[in-house]
């Protein structure tokens, strides 16, 4: 036993789980071996005895149905009685055959009761065909139809030994099998409790040379992460791969204390560092407001001069219903872009602004430019970015369609896609060639605002700086238009 131990300890640990796993599979193929002998000696061969005697009853069967239809015939030889004696003869002739003339299966009783049944059933059968297709009747007709009802009757009285034969083999058999049934769980029961003793004694084993060092080594890895580098070596006698791992351990324990202080030092630099990041930062997001307060006065003079003037021409040629209107669409659009100063708004407060815009361009440009939004999610419950939707559509309008002489449609298409809110604003105006395309993309990303219109640039930084999912694309194609689509994370919004 000693040896036995002694060996354990040096084998790796590779080949102590090949031994676990080699003795649990030896365990499992015994308990499959026995579970197969079982079957073969109890299932199988109790099914074979359970099929003869359900064929040696077949053949009583048929050959009684096939009396009852040859007296039927006899009787009556109408076209469905000969029918029905046709499919019985069929019925006979399977069933007698079915069963092999096997002697070594069979036996000597079994197949000599079978070779007569069949001979006498060829004879029978002979006779039988005659009777049944002979159209007049005879002189000695009748002489042979009590030989065939004699031969019918000698053809069960074989068929009803053959069965008996069958019984009385099938119980000799199954008798010879109960010693065999008994013994074999006795047997299975005892390498089982053999083999399980000697997995659970390898369980053991392992446990001690596997587990318990692990184990050791985490309770010091704890300590050690506690700051607590002078405790006790670690203990485990195991010459494996796992006693290697204790003694570098112990070594590293020691020399990682001596890097403590110099780890200290580094870590108040990184947090020195860091500090000053966290300034930097906060300034970047105060230059983000303040580019916002700038955005939100950068109200286009011409824009303004040209709606005051359609607003007098309004008046002029109408009622005071429609200058009213405009005025308080223009009056809306100043109010929130001078006192709004949240970072976020709901959906609705957006396209509200936006349509008031829309409203007084329309007034401008009349029939020239169309304004369709298709809002596909709850606007009243959900939160976008101050001041987005309004810059971007003035500038579809200042850069893509007033130039068009025919003027053209903005379109606004909100969806929400798996957990982001997809804003799609897009326009039928002059688009832009690839080179121009080109340099807005090169002057976003450069944090440049020239050549980018009025407040695409700041829209831009702001959604990338204030969500790290969020996006915002430009697509354009000269002569087509404009696509511009912007992807948020879906904040609900408090409708309070």
């Amino acid at each position: 036993m000693k040896k036995l131990k002694a060996f354990w300890k040096k084998i790796t640990i590779k080949n102590k789980i090949t031994l676990f796993t080699g003795t649990v599979f030896l365990t499992i193929l015994v308990a499959i071996v026995f579970d197969a002998i079982l079957i073969r000696l109890f299932v199988i061969d109790v099914n074979d005895i359970m099929e003869d005697n359900s064929k040696g009853g077949e053949i009583v069967a048929v050959l009684d149905k096939e009396k009852d239809c040859f007296n039927a015939y006899i009787d009556n030889n109408s076209l469905e009685n000969r029918e029905a004696l046709l499919n019985s003869f069929s019925e006979t002739d399977k069933a007698i055959n079915e069963i092999p003339l096997d002697y070594d299966r069979l036996g000597e009783n079994r197949y000599a009761q079978l070779f007569s049944l069949r001979t006498c059933y060829d004879v029978y059968c002979s006779s039988r065909d005659e009777l049944v297709n002979e159209e007049l009747q005879s002189h000695d007709y009748v002489s042979r139809l009590y030989s065939v009802y004699t031969m019918q009757d000698y053809l069960l009285g074989y068929a009803q030994k053959f069965v008996d034969l069958t019984l009385k083999d099938g119980n000799a058999k199954y008798r010879e099998l109960i010693p065999t049934v008994f013994a074999v769980p006795l047997i299975a029961v005892t390498l089982s409790i053999l083999l399980f003793s000697i997995v659970l004694e390898i369980s053991r084993m392992m446990n001690k040379a596997i587990t318990e060092p692990v184990l050791k080594l985490a309770n010091a890895s704890r300590r050690i992460a506690a700051n607590d580098f002078f405790i006790d070596d670690v203990q485990a006698d195991n010459e494996d791969e796992l006693g290697e791992l204790v003694v570098a351990f112990n070594k590293m324990k020691y020399a990682t204390g001596e890097y403590i202080e110099a780890l200290e030092q580094r870590r108040e630099a990184l947090d020195k560092l860091h500090a000053q990041e966290v300034e930097t930062l906060e300034a970047e997001k105060q230059l983000d407001a303040m580019n916002l307060e700038l955005l939100k006065n950068q109200i286009n003079p011409h824009f303004l001069f040209n709606t005051l003037n359609v607003i007098g021409g309004m008046a002029n040629l109408e009622g005071a219903s429609t200058s009213e209107q405009m005025i308080k669409a223009l009056s809306s659009l100043f109010r929130y872009n001078l006192k709004n100063q949240a970072k976020e708004v709901l959906l609705s407060q957006e396209l509200k602004v936006s349509e008031d815009y829309m409203y007084l361009q329309k007034m401008r440009f009349g029939d020239r430019v169309k304004y369709v939004v298709n809002c596909e999610v709850d606007a009243d419950n959900v939160m976008v970015p101050t001041f987005t939707l309004q810059p971007i559509i003035e500038n579809s309008i200042i850069h893509g369609i007033s130039p068009k002489v025919e003027g053209g449609c903005v379109s606004v298409d909100v969806s929400k896609v798996d957990d982001n809110l997809v804003i799609v604003i897009k326009d039928t105006g002059k688009g832009m060639d690839s080179e121009t395309l080109k340099k807005l993309h090169e002057s976003l990303e450069g944090k440049e605002n020239g050549g980018v219109g009025i407040g695409i640039g700041n829209i831009y930084r702001r959604i990338k700086g204030m969500y790290a999912e969020g996006d915002m694309k430009i697509d354009s194609t000269e002569g087509e238009g404009t696509t511009i689509t912007i992807t948020l994370p879906y904040l609900a919004g408090d409708t309070d």
